[in-house]
């Protein structure tokens, strides 16, 4: 196959690497905002850098992996739509419901594939996760808790263009209290901290949020995250059912520590960053993407997936800004 990336950033150059050596891409090429990291990207990794993404597709590309910045993301599916090719993007379609929407209408229209980068369904452990309590094995689930943290901020010129903490950094665990107990969140109560550097509140974001999800079978779920946990990068999933509960993400390179003597030590290596924490999981997607591409595998997370998880985001937003709980059927969001 002959494959497009356009986006040679930090992820975009892990795609790169990872399409580059799979036995299924014949070529790749490549293209970034800023040509000379194309060209680099394509030095090291024996790709074709070309100078605009419509140049990507006079090449004549069998399908396009989206990995640009965030702004650019609904315009490249809806070129890639028009041009009747499968396309994987990174999360999110848009930062926003009406551009998100308009993205998902013209994939429809042309009857193309959309696949989003959603990693985390193709983690081990939240896959395991998924399979105990679809089975029963934990018995009736009551209580959720999912966190994402981050060991530092981002840069300040990337906030702004982020779409906030909930949009950003937790519709990744949205999405997997959605992936993992197959319930939809009904109702949320949101808040977050700006307390932390000045960057966020000149951004109107916040650095530390919490917001607490009800299913719609009455589970409870926590959702947090922060930009700034010193102590490493730290992702987990807690599910609590009448029989058992179980943990994702809990080994010996999560950055917690026991502060009782019996419990577990520092971590000897804890997770850098996502890309450490999750490479497995980004090499599986993208290998599904090439399957489903090809026609051989049903879309693993189509643009409906991630329609559900920003309204998620979007009623976390609304709730946190008018300090009440919210419905994700309220007019709104969405």
């Amino acid at each position: 196959m002959r494959i497009g990336l356009i986006g040679t950033g930090r992820i975009g150059s892990f795609h790169a690497k990872v399409l580059s050596g799979h036995r299924d891409v014949g070529a790749l090429v490549v293209t970034d905002a800023d040509p000379a990291r194309a060209r680099d990207i394509a030095r090291r990794t024996g790709a074709t850098a070309v100078p605009t993404a419509e140049e990507v597709y006079a090449r004549g590309v069998d399908a396009v992996v989206i990995a640009s910045a965030t702004a650019s993301h609904a315009a490249l599916i809806g070129r890639a739509a028009r041009a009747g090719l499968p396309v994987f993007c990174e999360k999110p379609v848009a930062t926003d419901l009406p551009g998100t929407l308009d993205a998902l209408r013209e994939v429809e229209a042309a009857g193309t594939v959309l696949q989003l980068g959603f990693m985390r369904r193709f983690d081990a452990g939240y896959a395991a996760a998924r399979e105990r309590v679809r089975s029963g094995s934990l018995g009736r689930l009551h209580t959720v808790r999912a966190l994402t943290s981050d060991p530092a901020p981002p840069p300040a010129a990337y906030l702004p263009l982020s779409g906030g903490l909930y949009r950003d950094c937790l519709v990744h665990d949205f999405d997997m209290v959605r992936w993992v107990t197959g319930r939809e969140v009904a109702e949320v109560y949101a808040t977050g901290s700006d307390a932390g550097p000045a960057m966020f509140r000149e951004a109107g974001d916040v650095d530390t949020a919490a917001a607490l999800l009800t299913l719609d079978d009455g589970t409870l779920v926590t959702a947090t995250a922060t930009r700034c946990n010193g102590a490493g990068y730290d992702v987990r999933m807690e599910l609590a059912g009448e029989r058992d509960q179980i943990a994702v993400g809990l080994g010996d390179r999560t950055p917690l520590t026991s502060a009782g003597p019996a419990g577990r030590p520092p971590a000897g290596r804890p997770w850098p960053g996502f890309l450490e924490r999750f490479g497995p999981a980004y090499e599986a997607e993208l290998d599904a993407f090439l399957r489903v591409a090809r026609g051989e595998l049903a879309n693993p997370c189509d643009g409906r997936e991630a329609l559900a998880a920003l309204r998620v985001a979007e009623a976390c937003e609304l709730s946190r800004r008018e300090r009440r709980p919210v419905r994700t059927d309220e007019p709104g969001t969405g």
